[in-house]
């Protein structure tokens, strides 16, 4: 399967989890999501990458359910604050 034919079939899949999920036509930054989980898989342990997405979206969820910022602005909040979290436990020579 080439690249742009597993891009198309990650895509495909997002949105009808979304939609599996209650979420409706959300849109999801993938490639911030890969992104922030291979950090953390590289950063941390590879079984850190699930974790620490769920816990960027988990905040990134409640953070718009309150009402303090729309969906996309708390994502990439979210992703931007775990990115940070994990590059400070890299510099500061604390990987496993």
């Amino acid at each position: 399967m080439s690249d742009p034919e597993k891009d198309a079939l990650l895509r495909a899949w997002c949105a009808e989890l979304a939609r599996e999920l209650g979420l409706g036509d959300l849109d999801v930054d993938i490639d911030a999501v890969l992104g922030l989980a291979g950090v953390a898989a590289h950063s941390v342990v590879r079984p850190a990458a699930p974790l620490t997405t769920f816990l960027a979206a988990y905040a990134a969820g409640l953070a718009a359910g309150s009402g303090r910022a729309e969906p996309r602005e708390a994502m990439q909040s979210a992703v931007a604050e775990a990115l940070e979290a994990v590059k400070s436990r890299r510099s500061a020579g604390t990987e496993e």
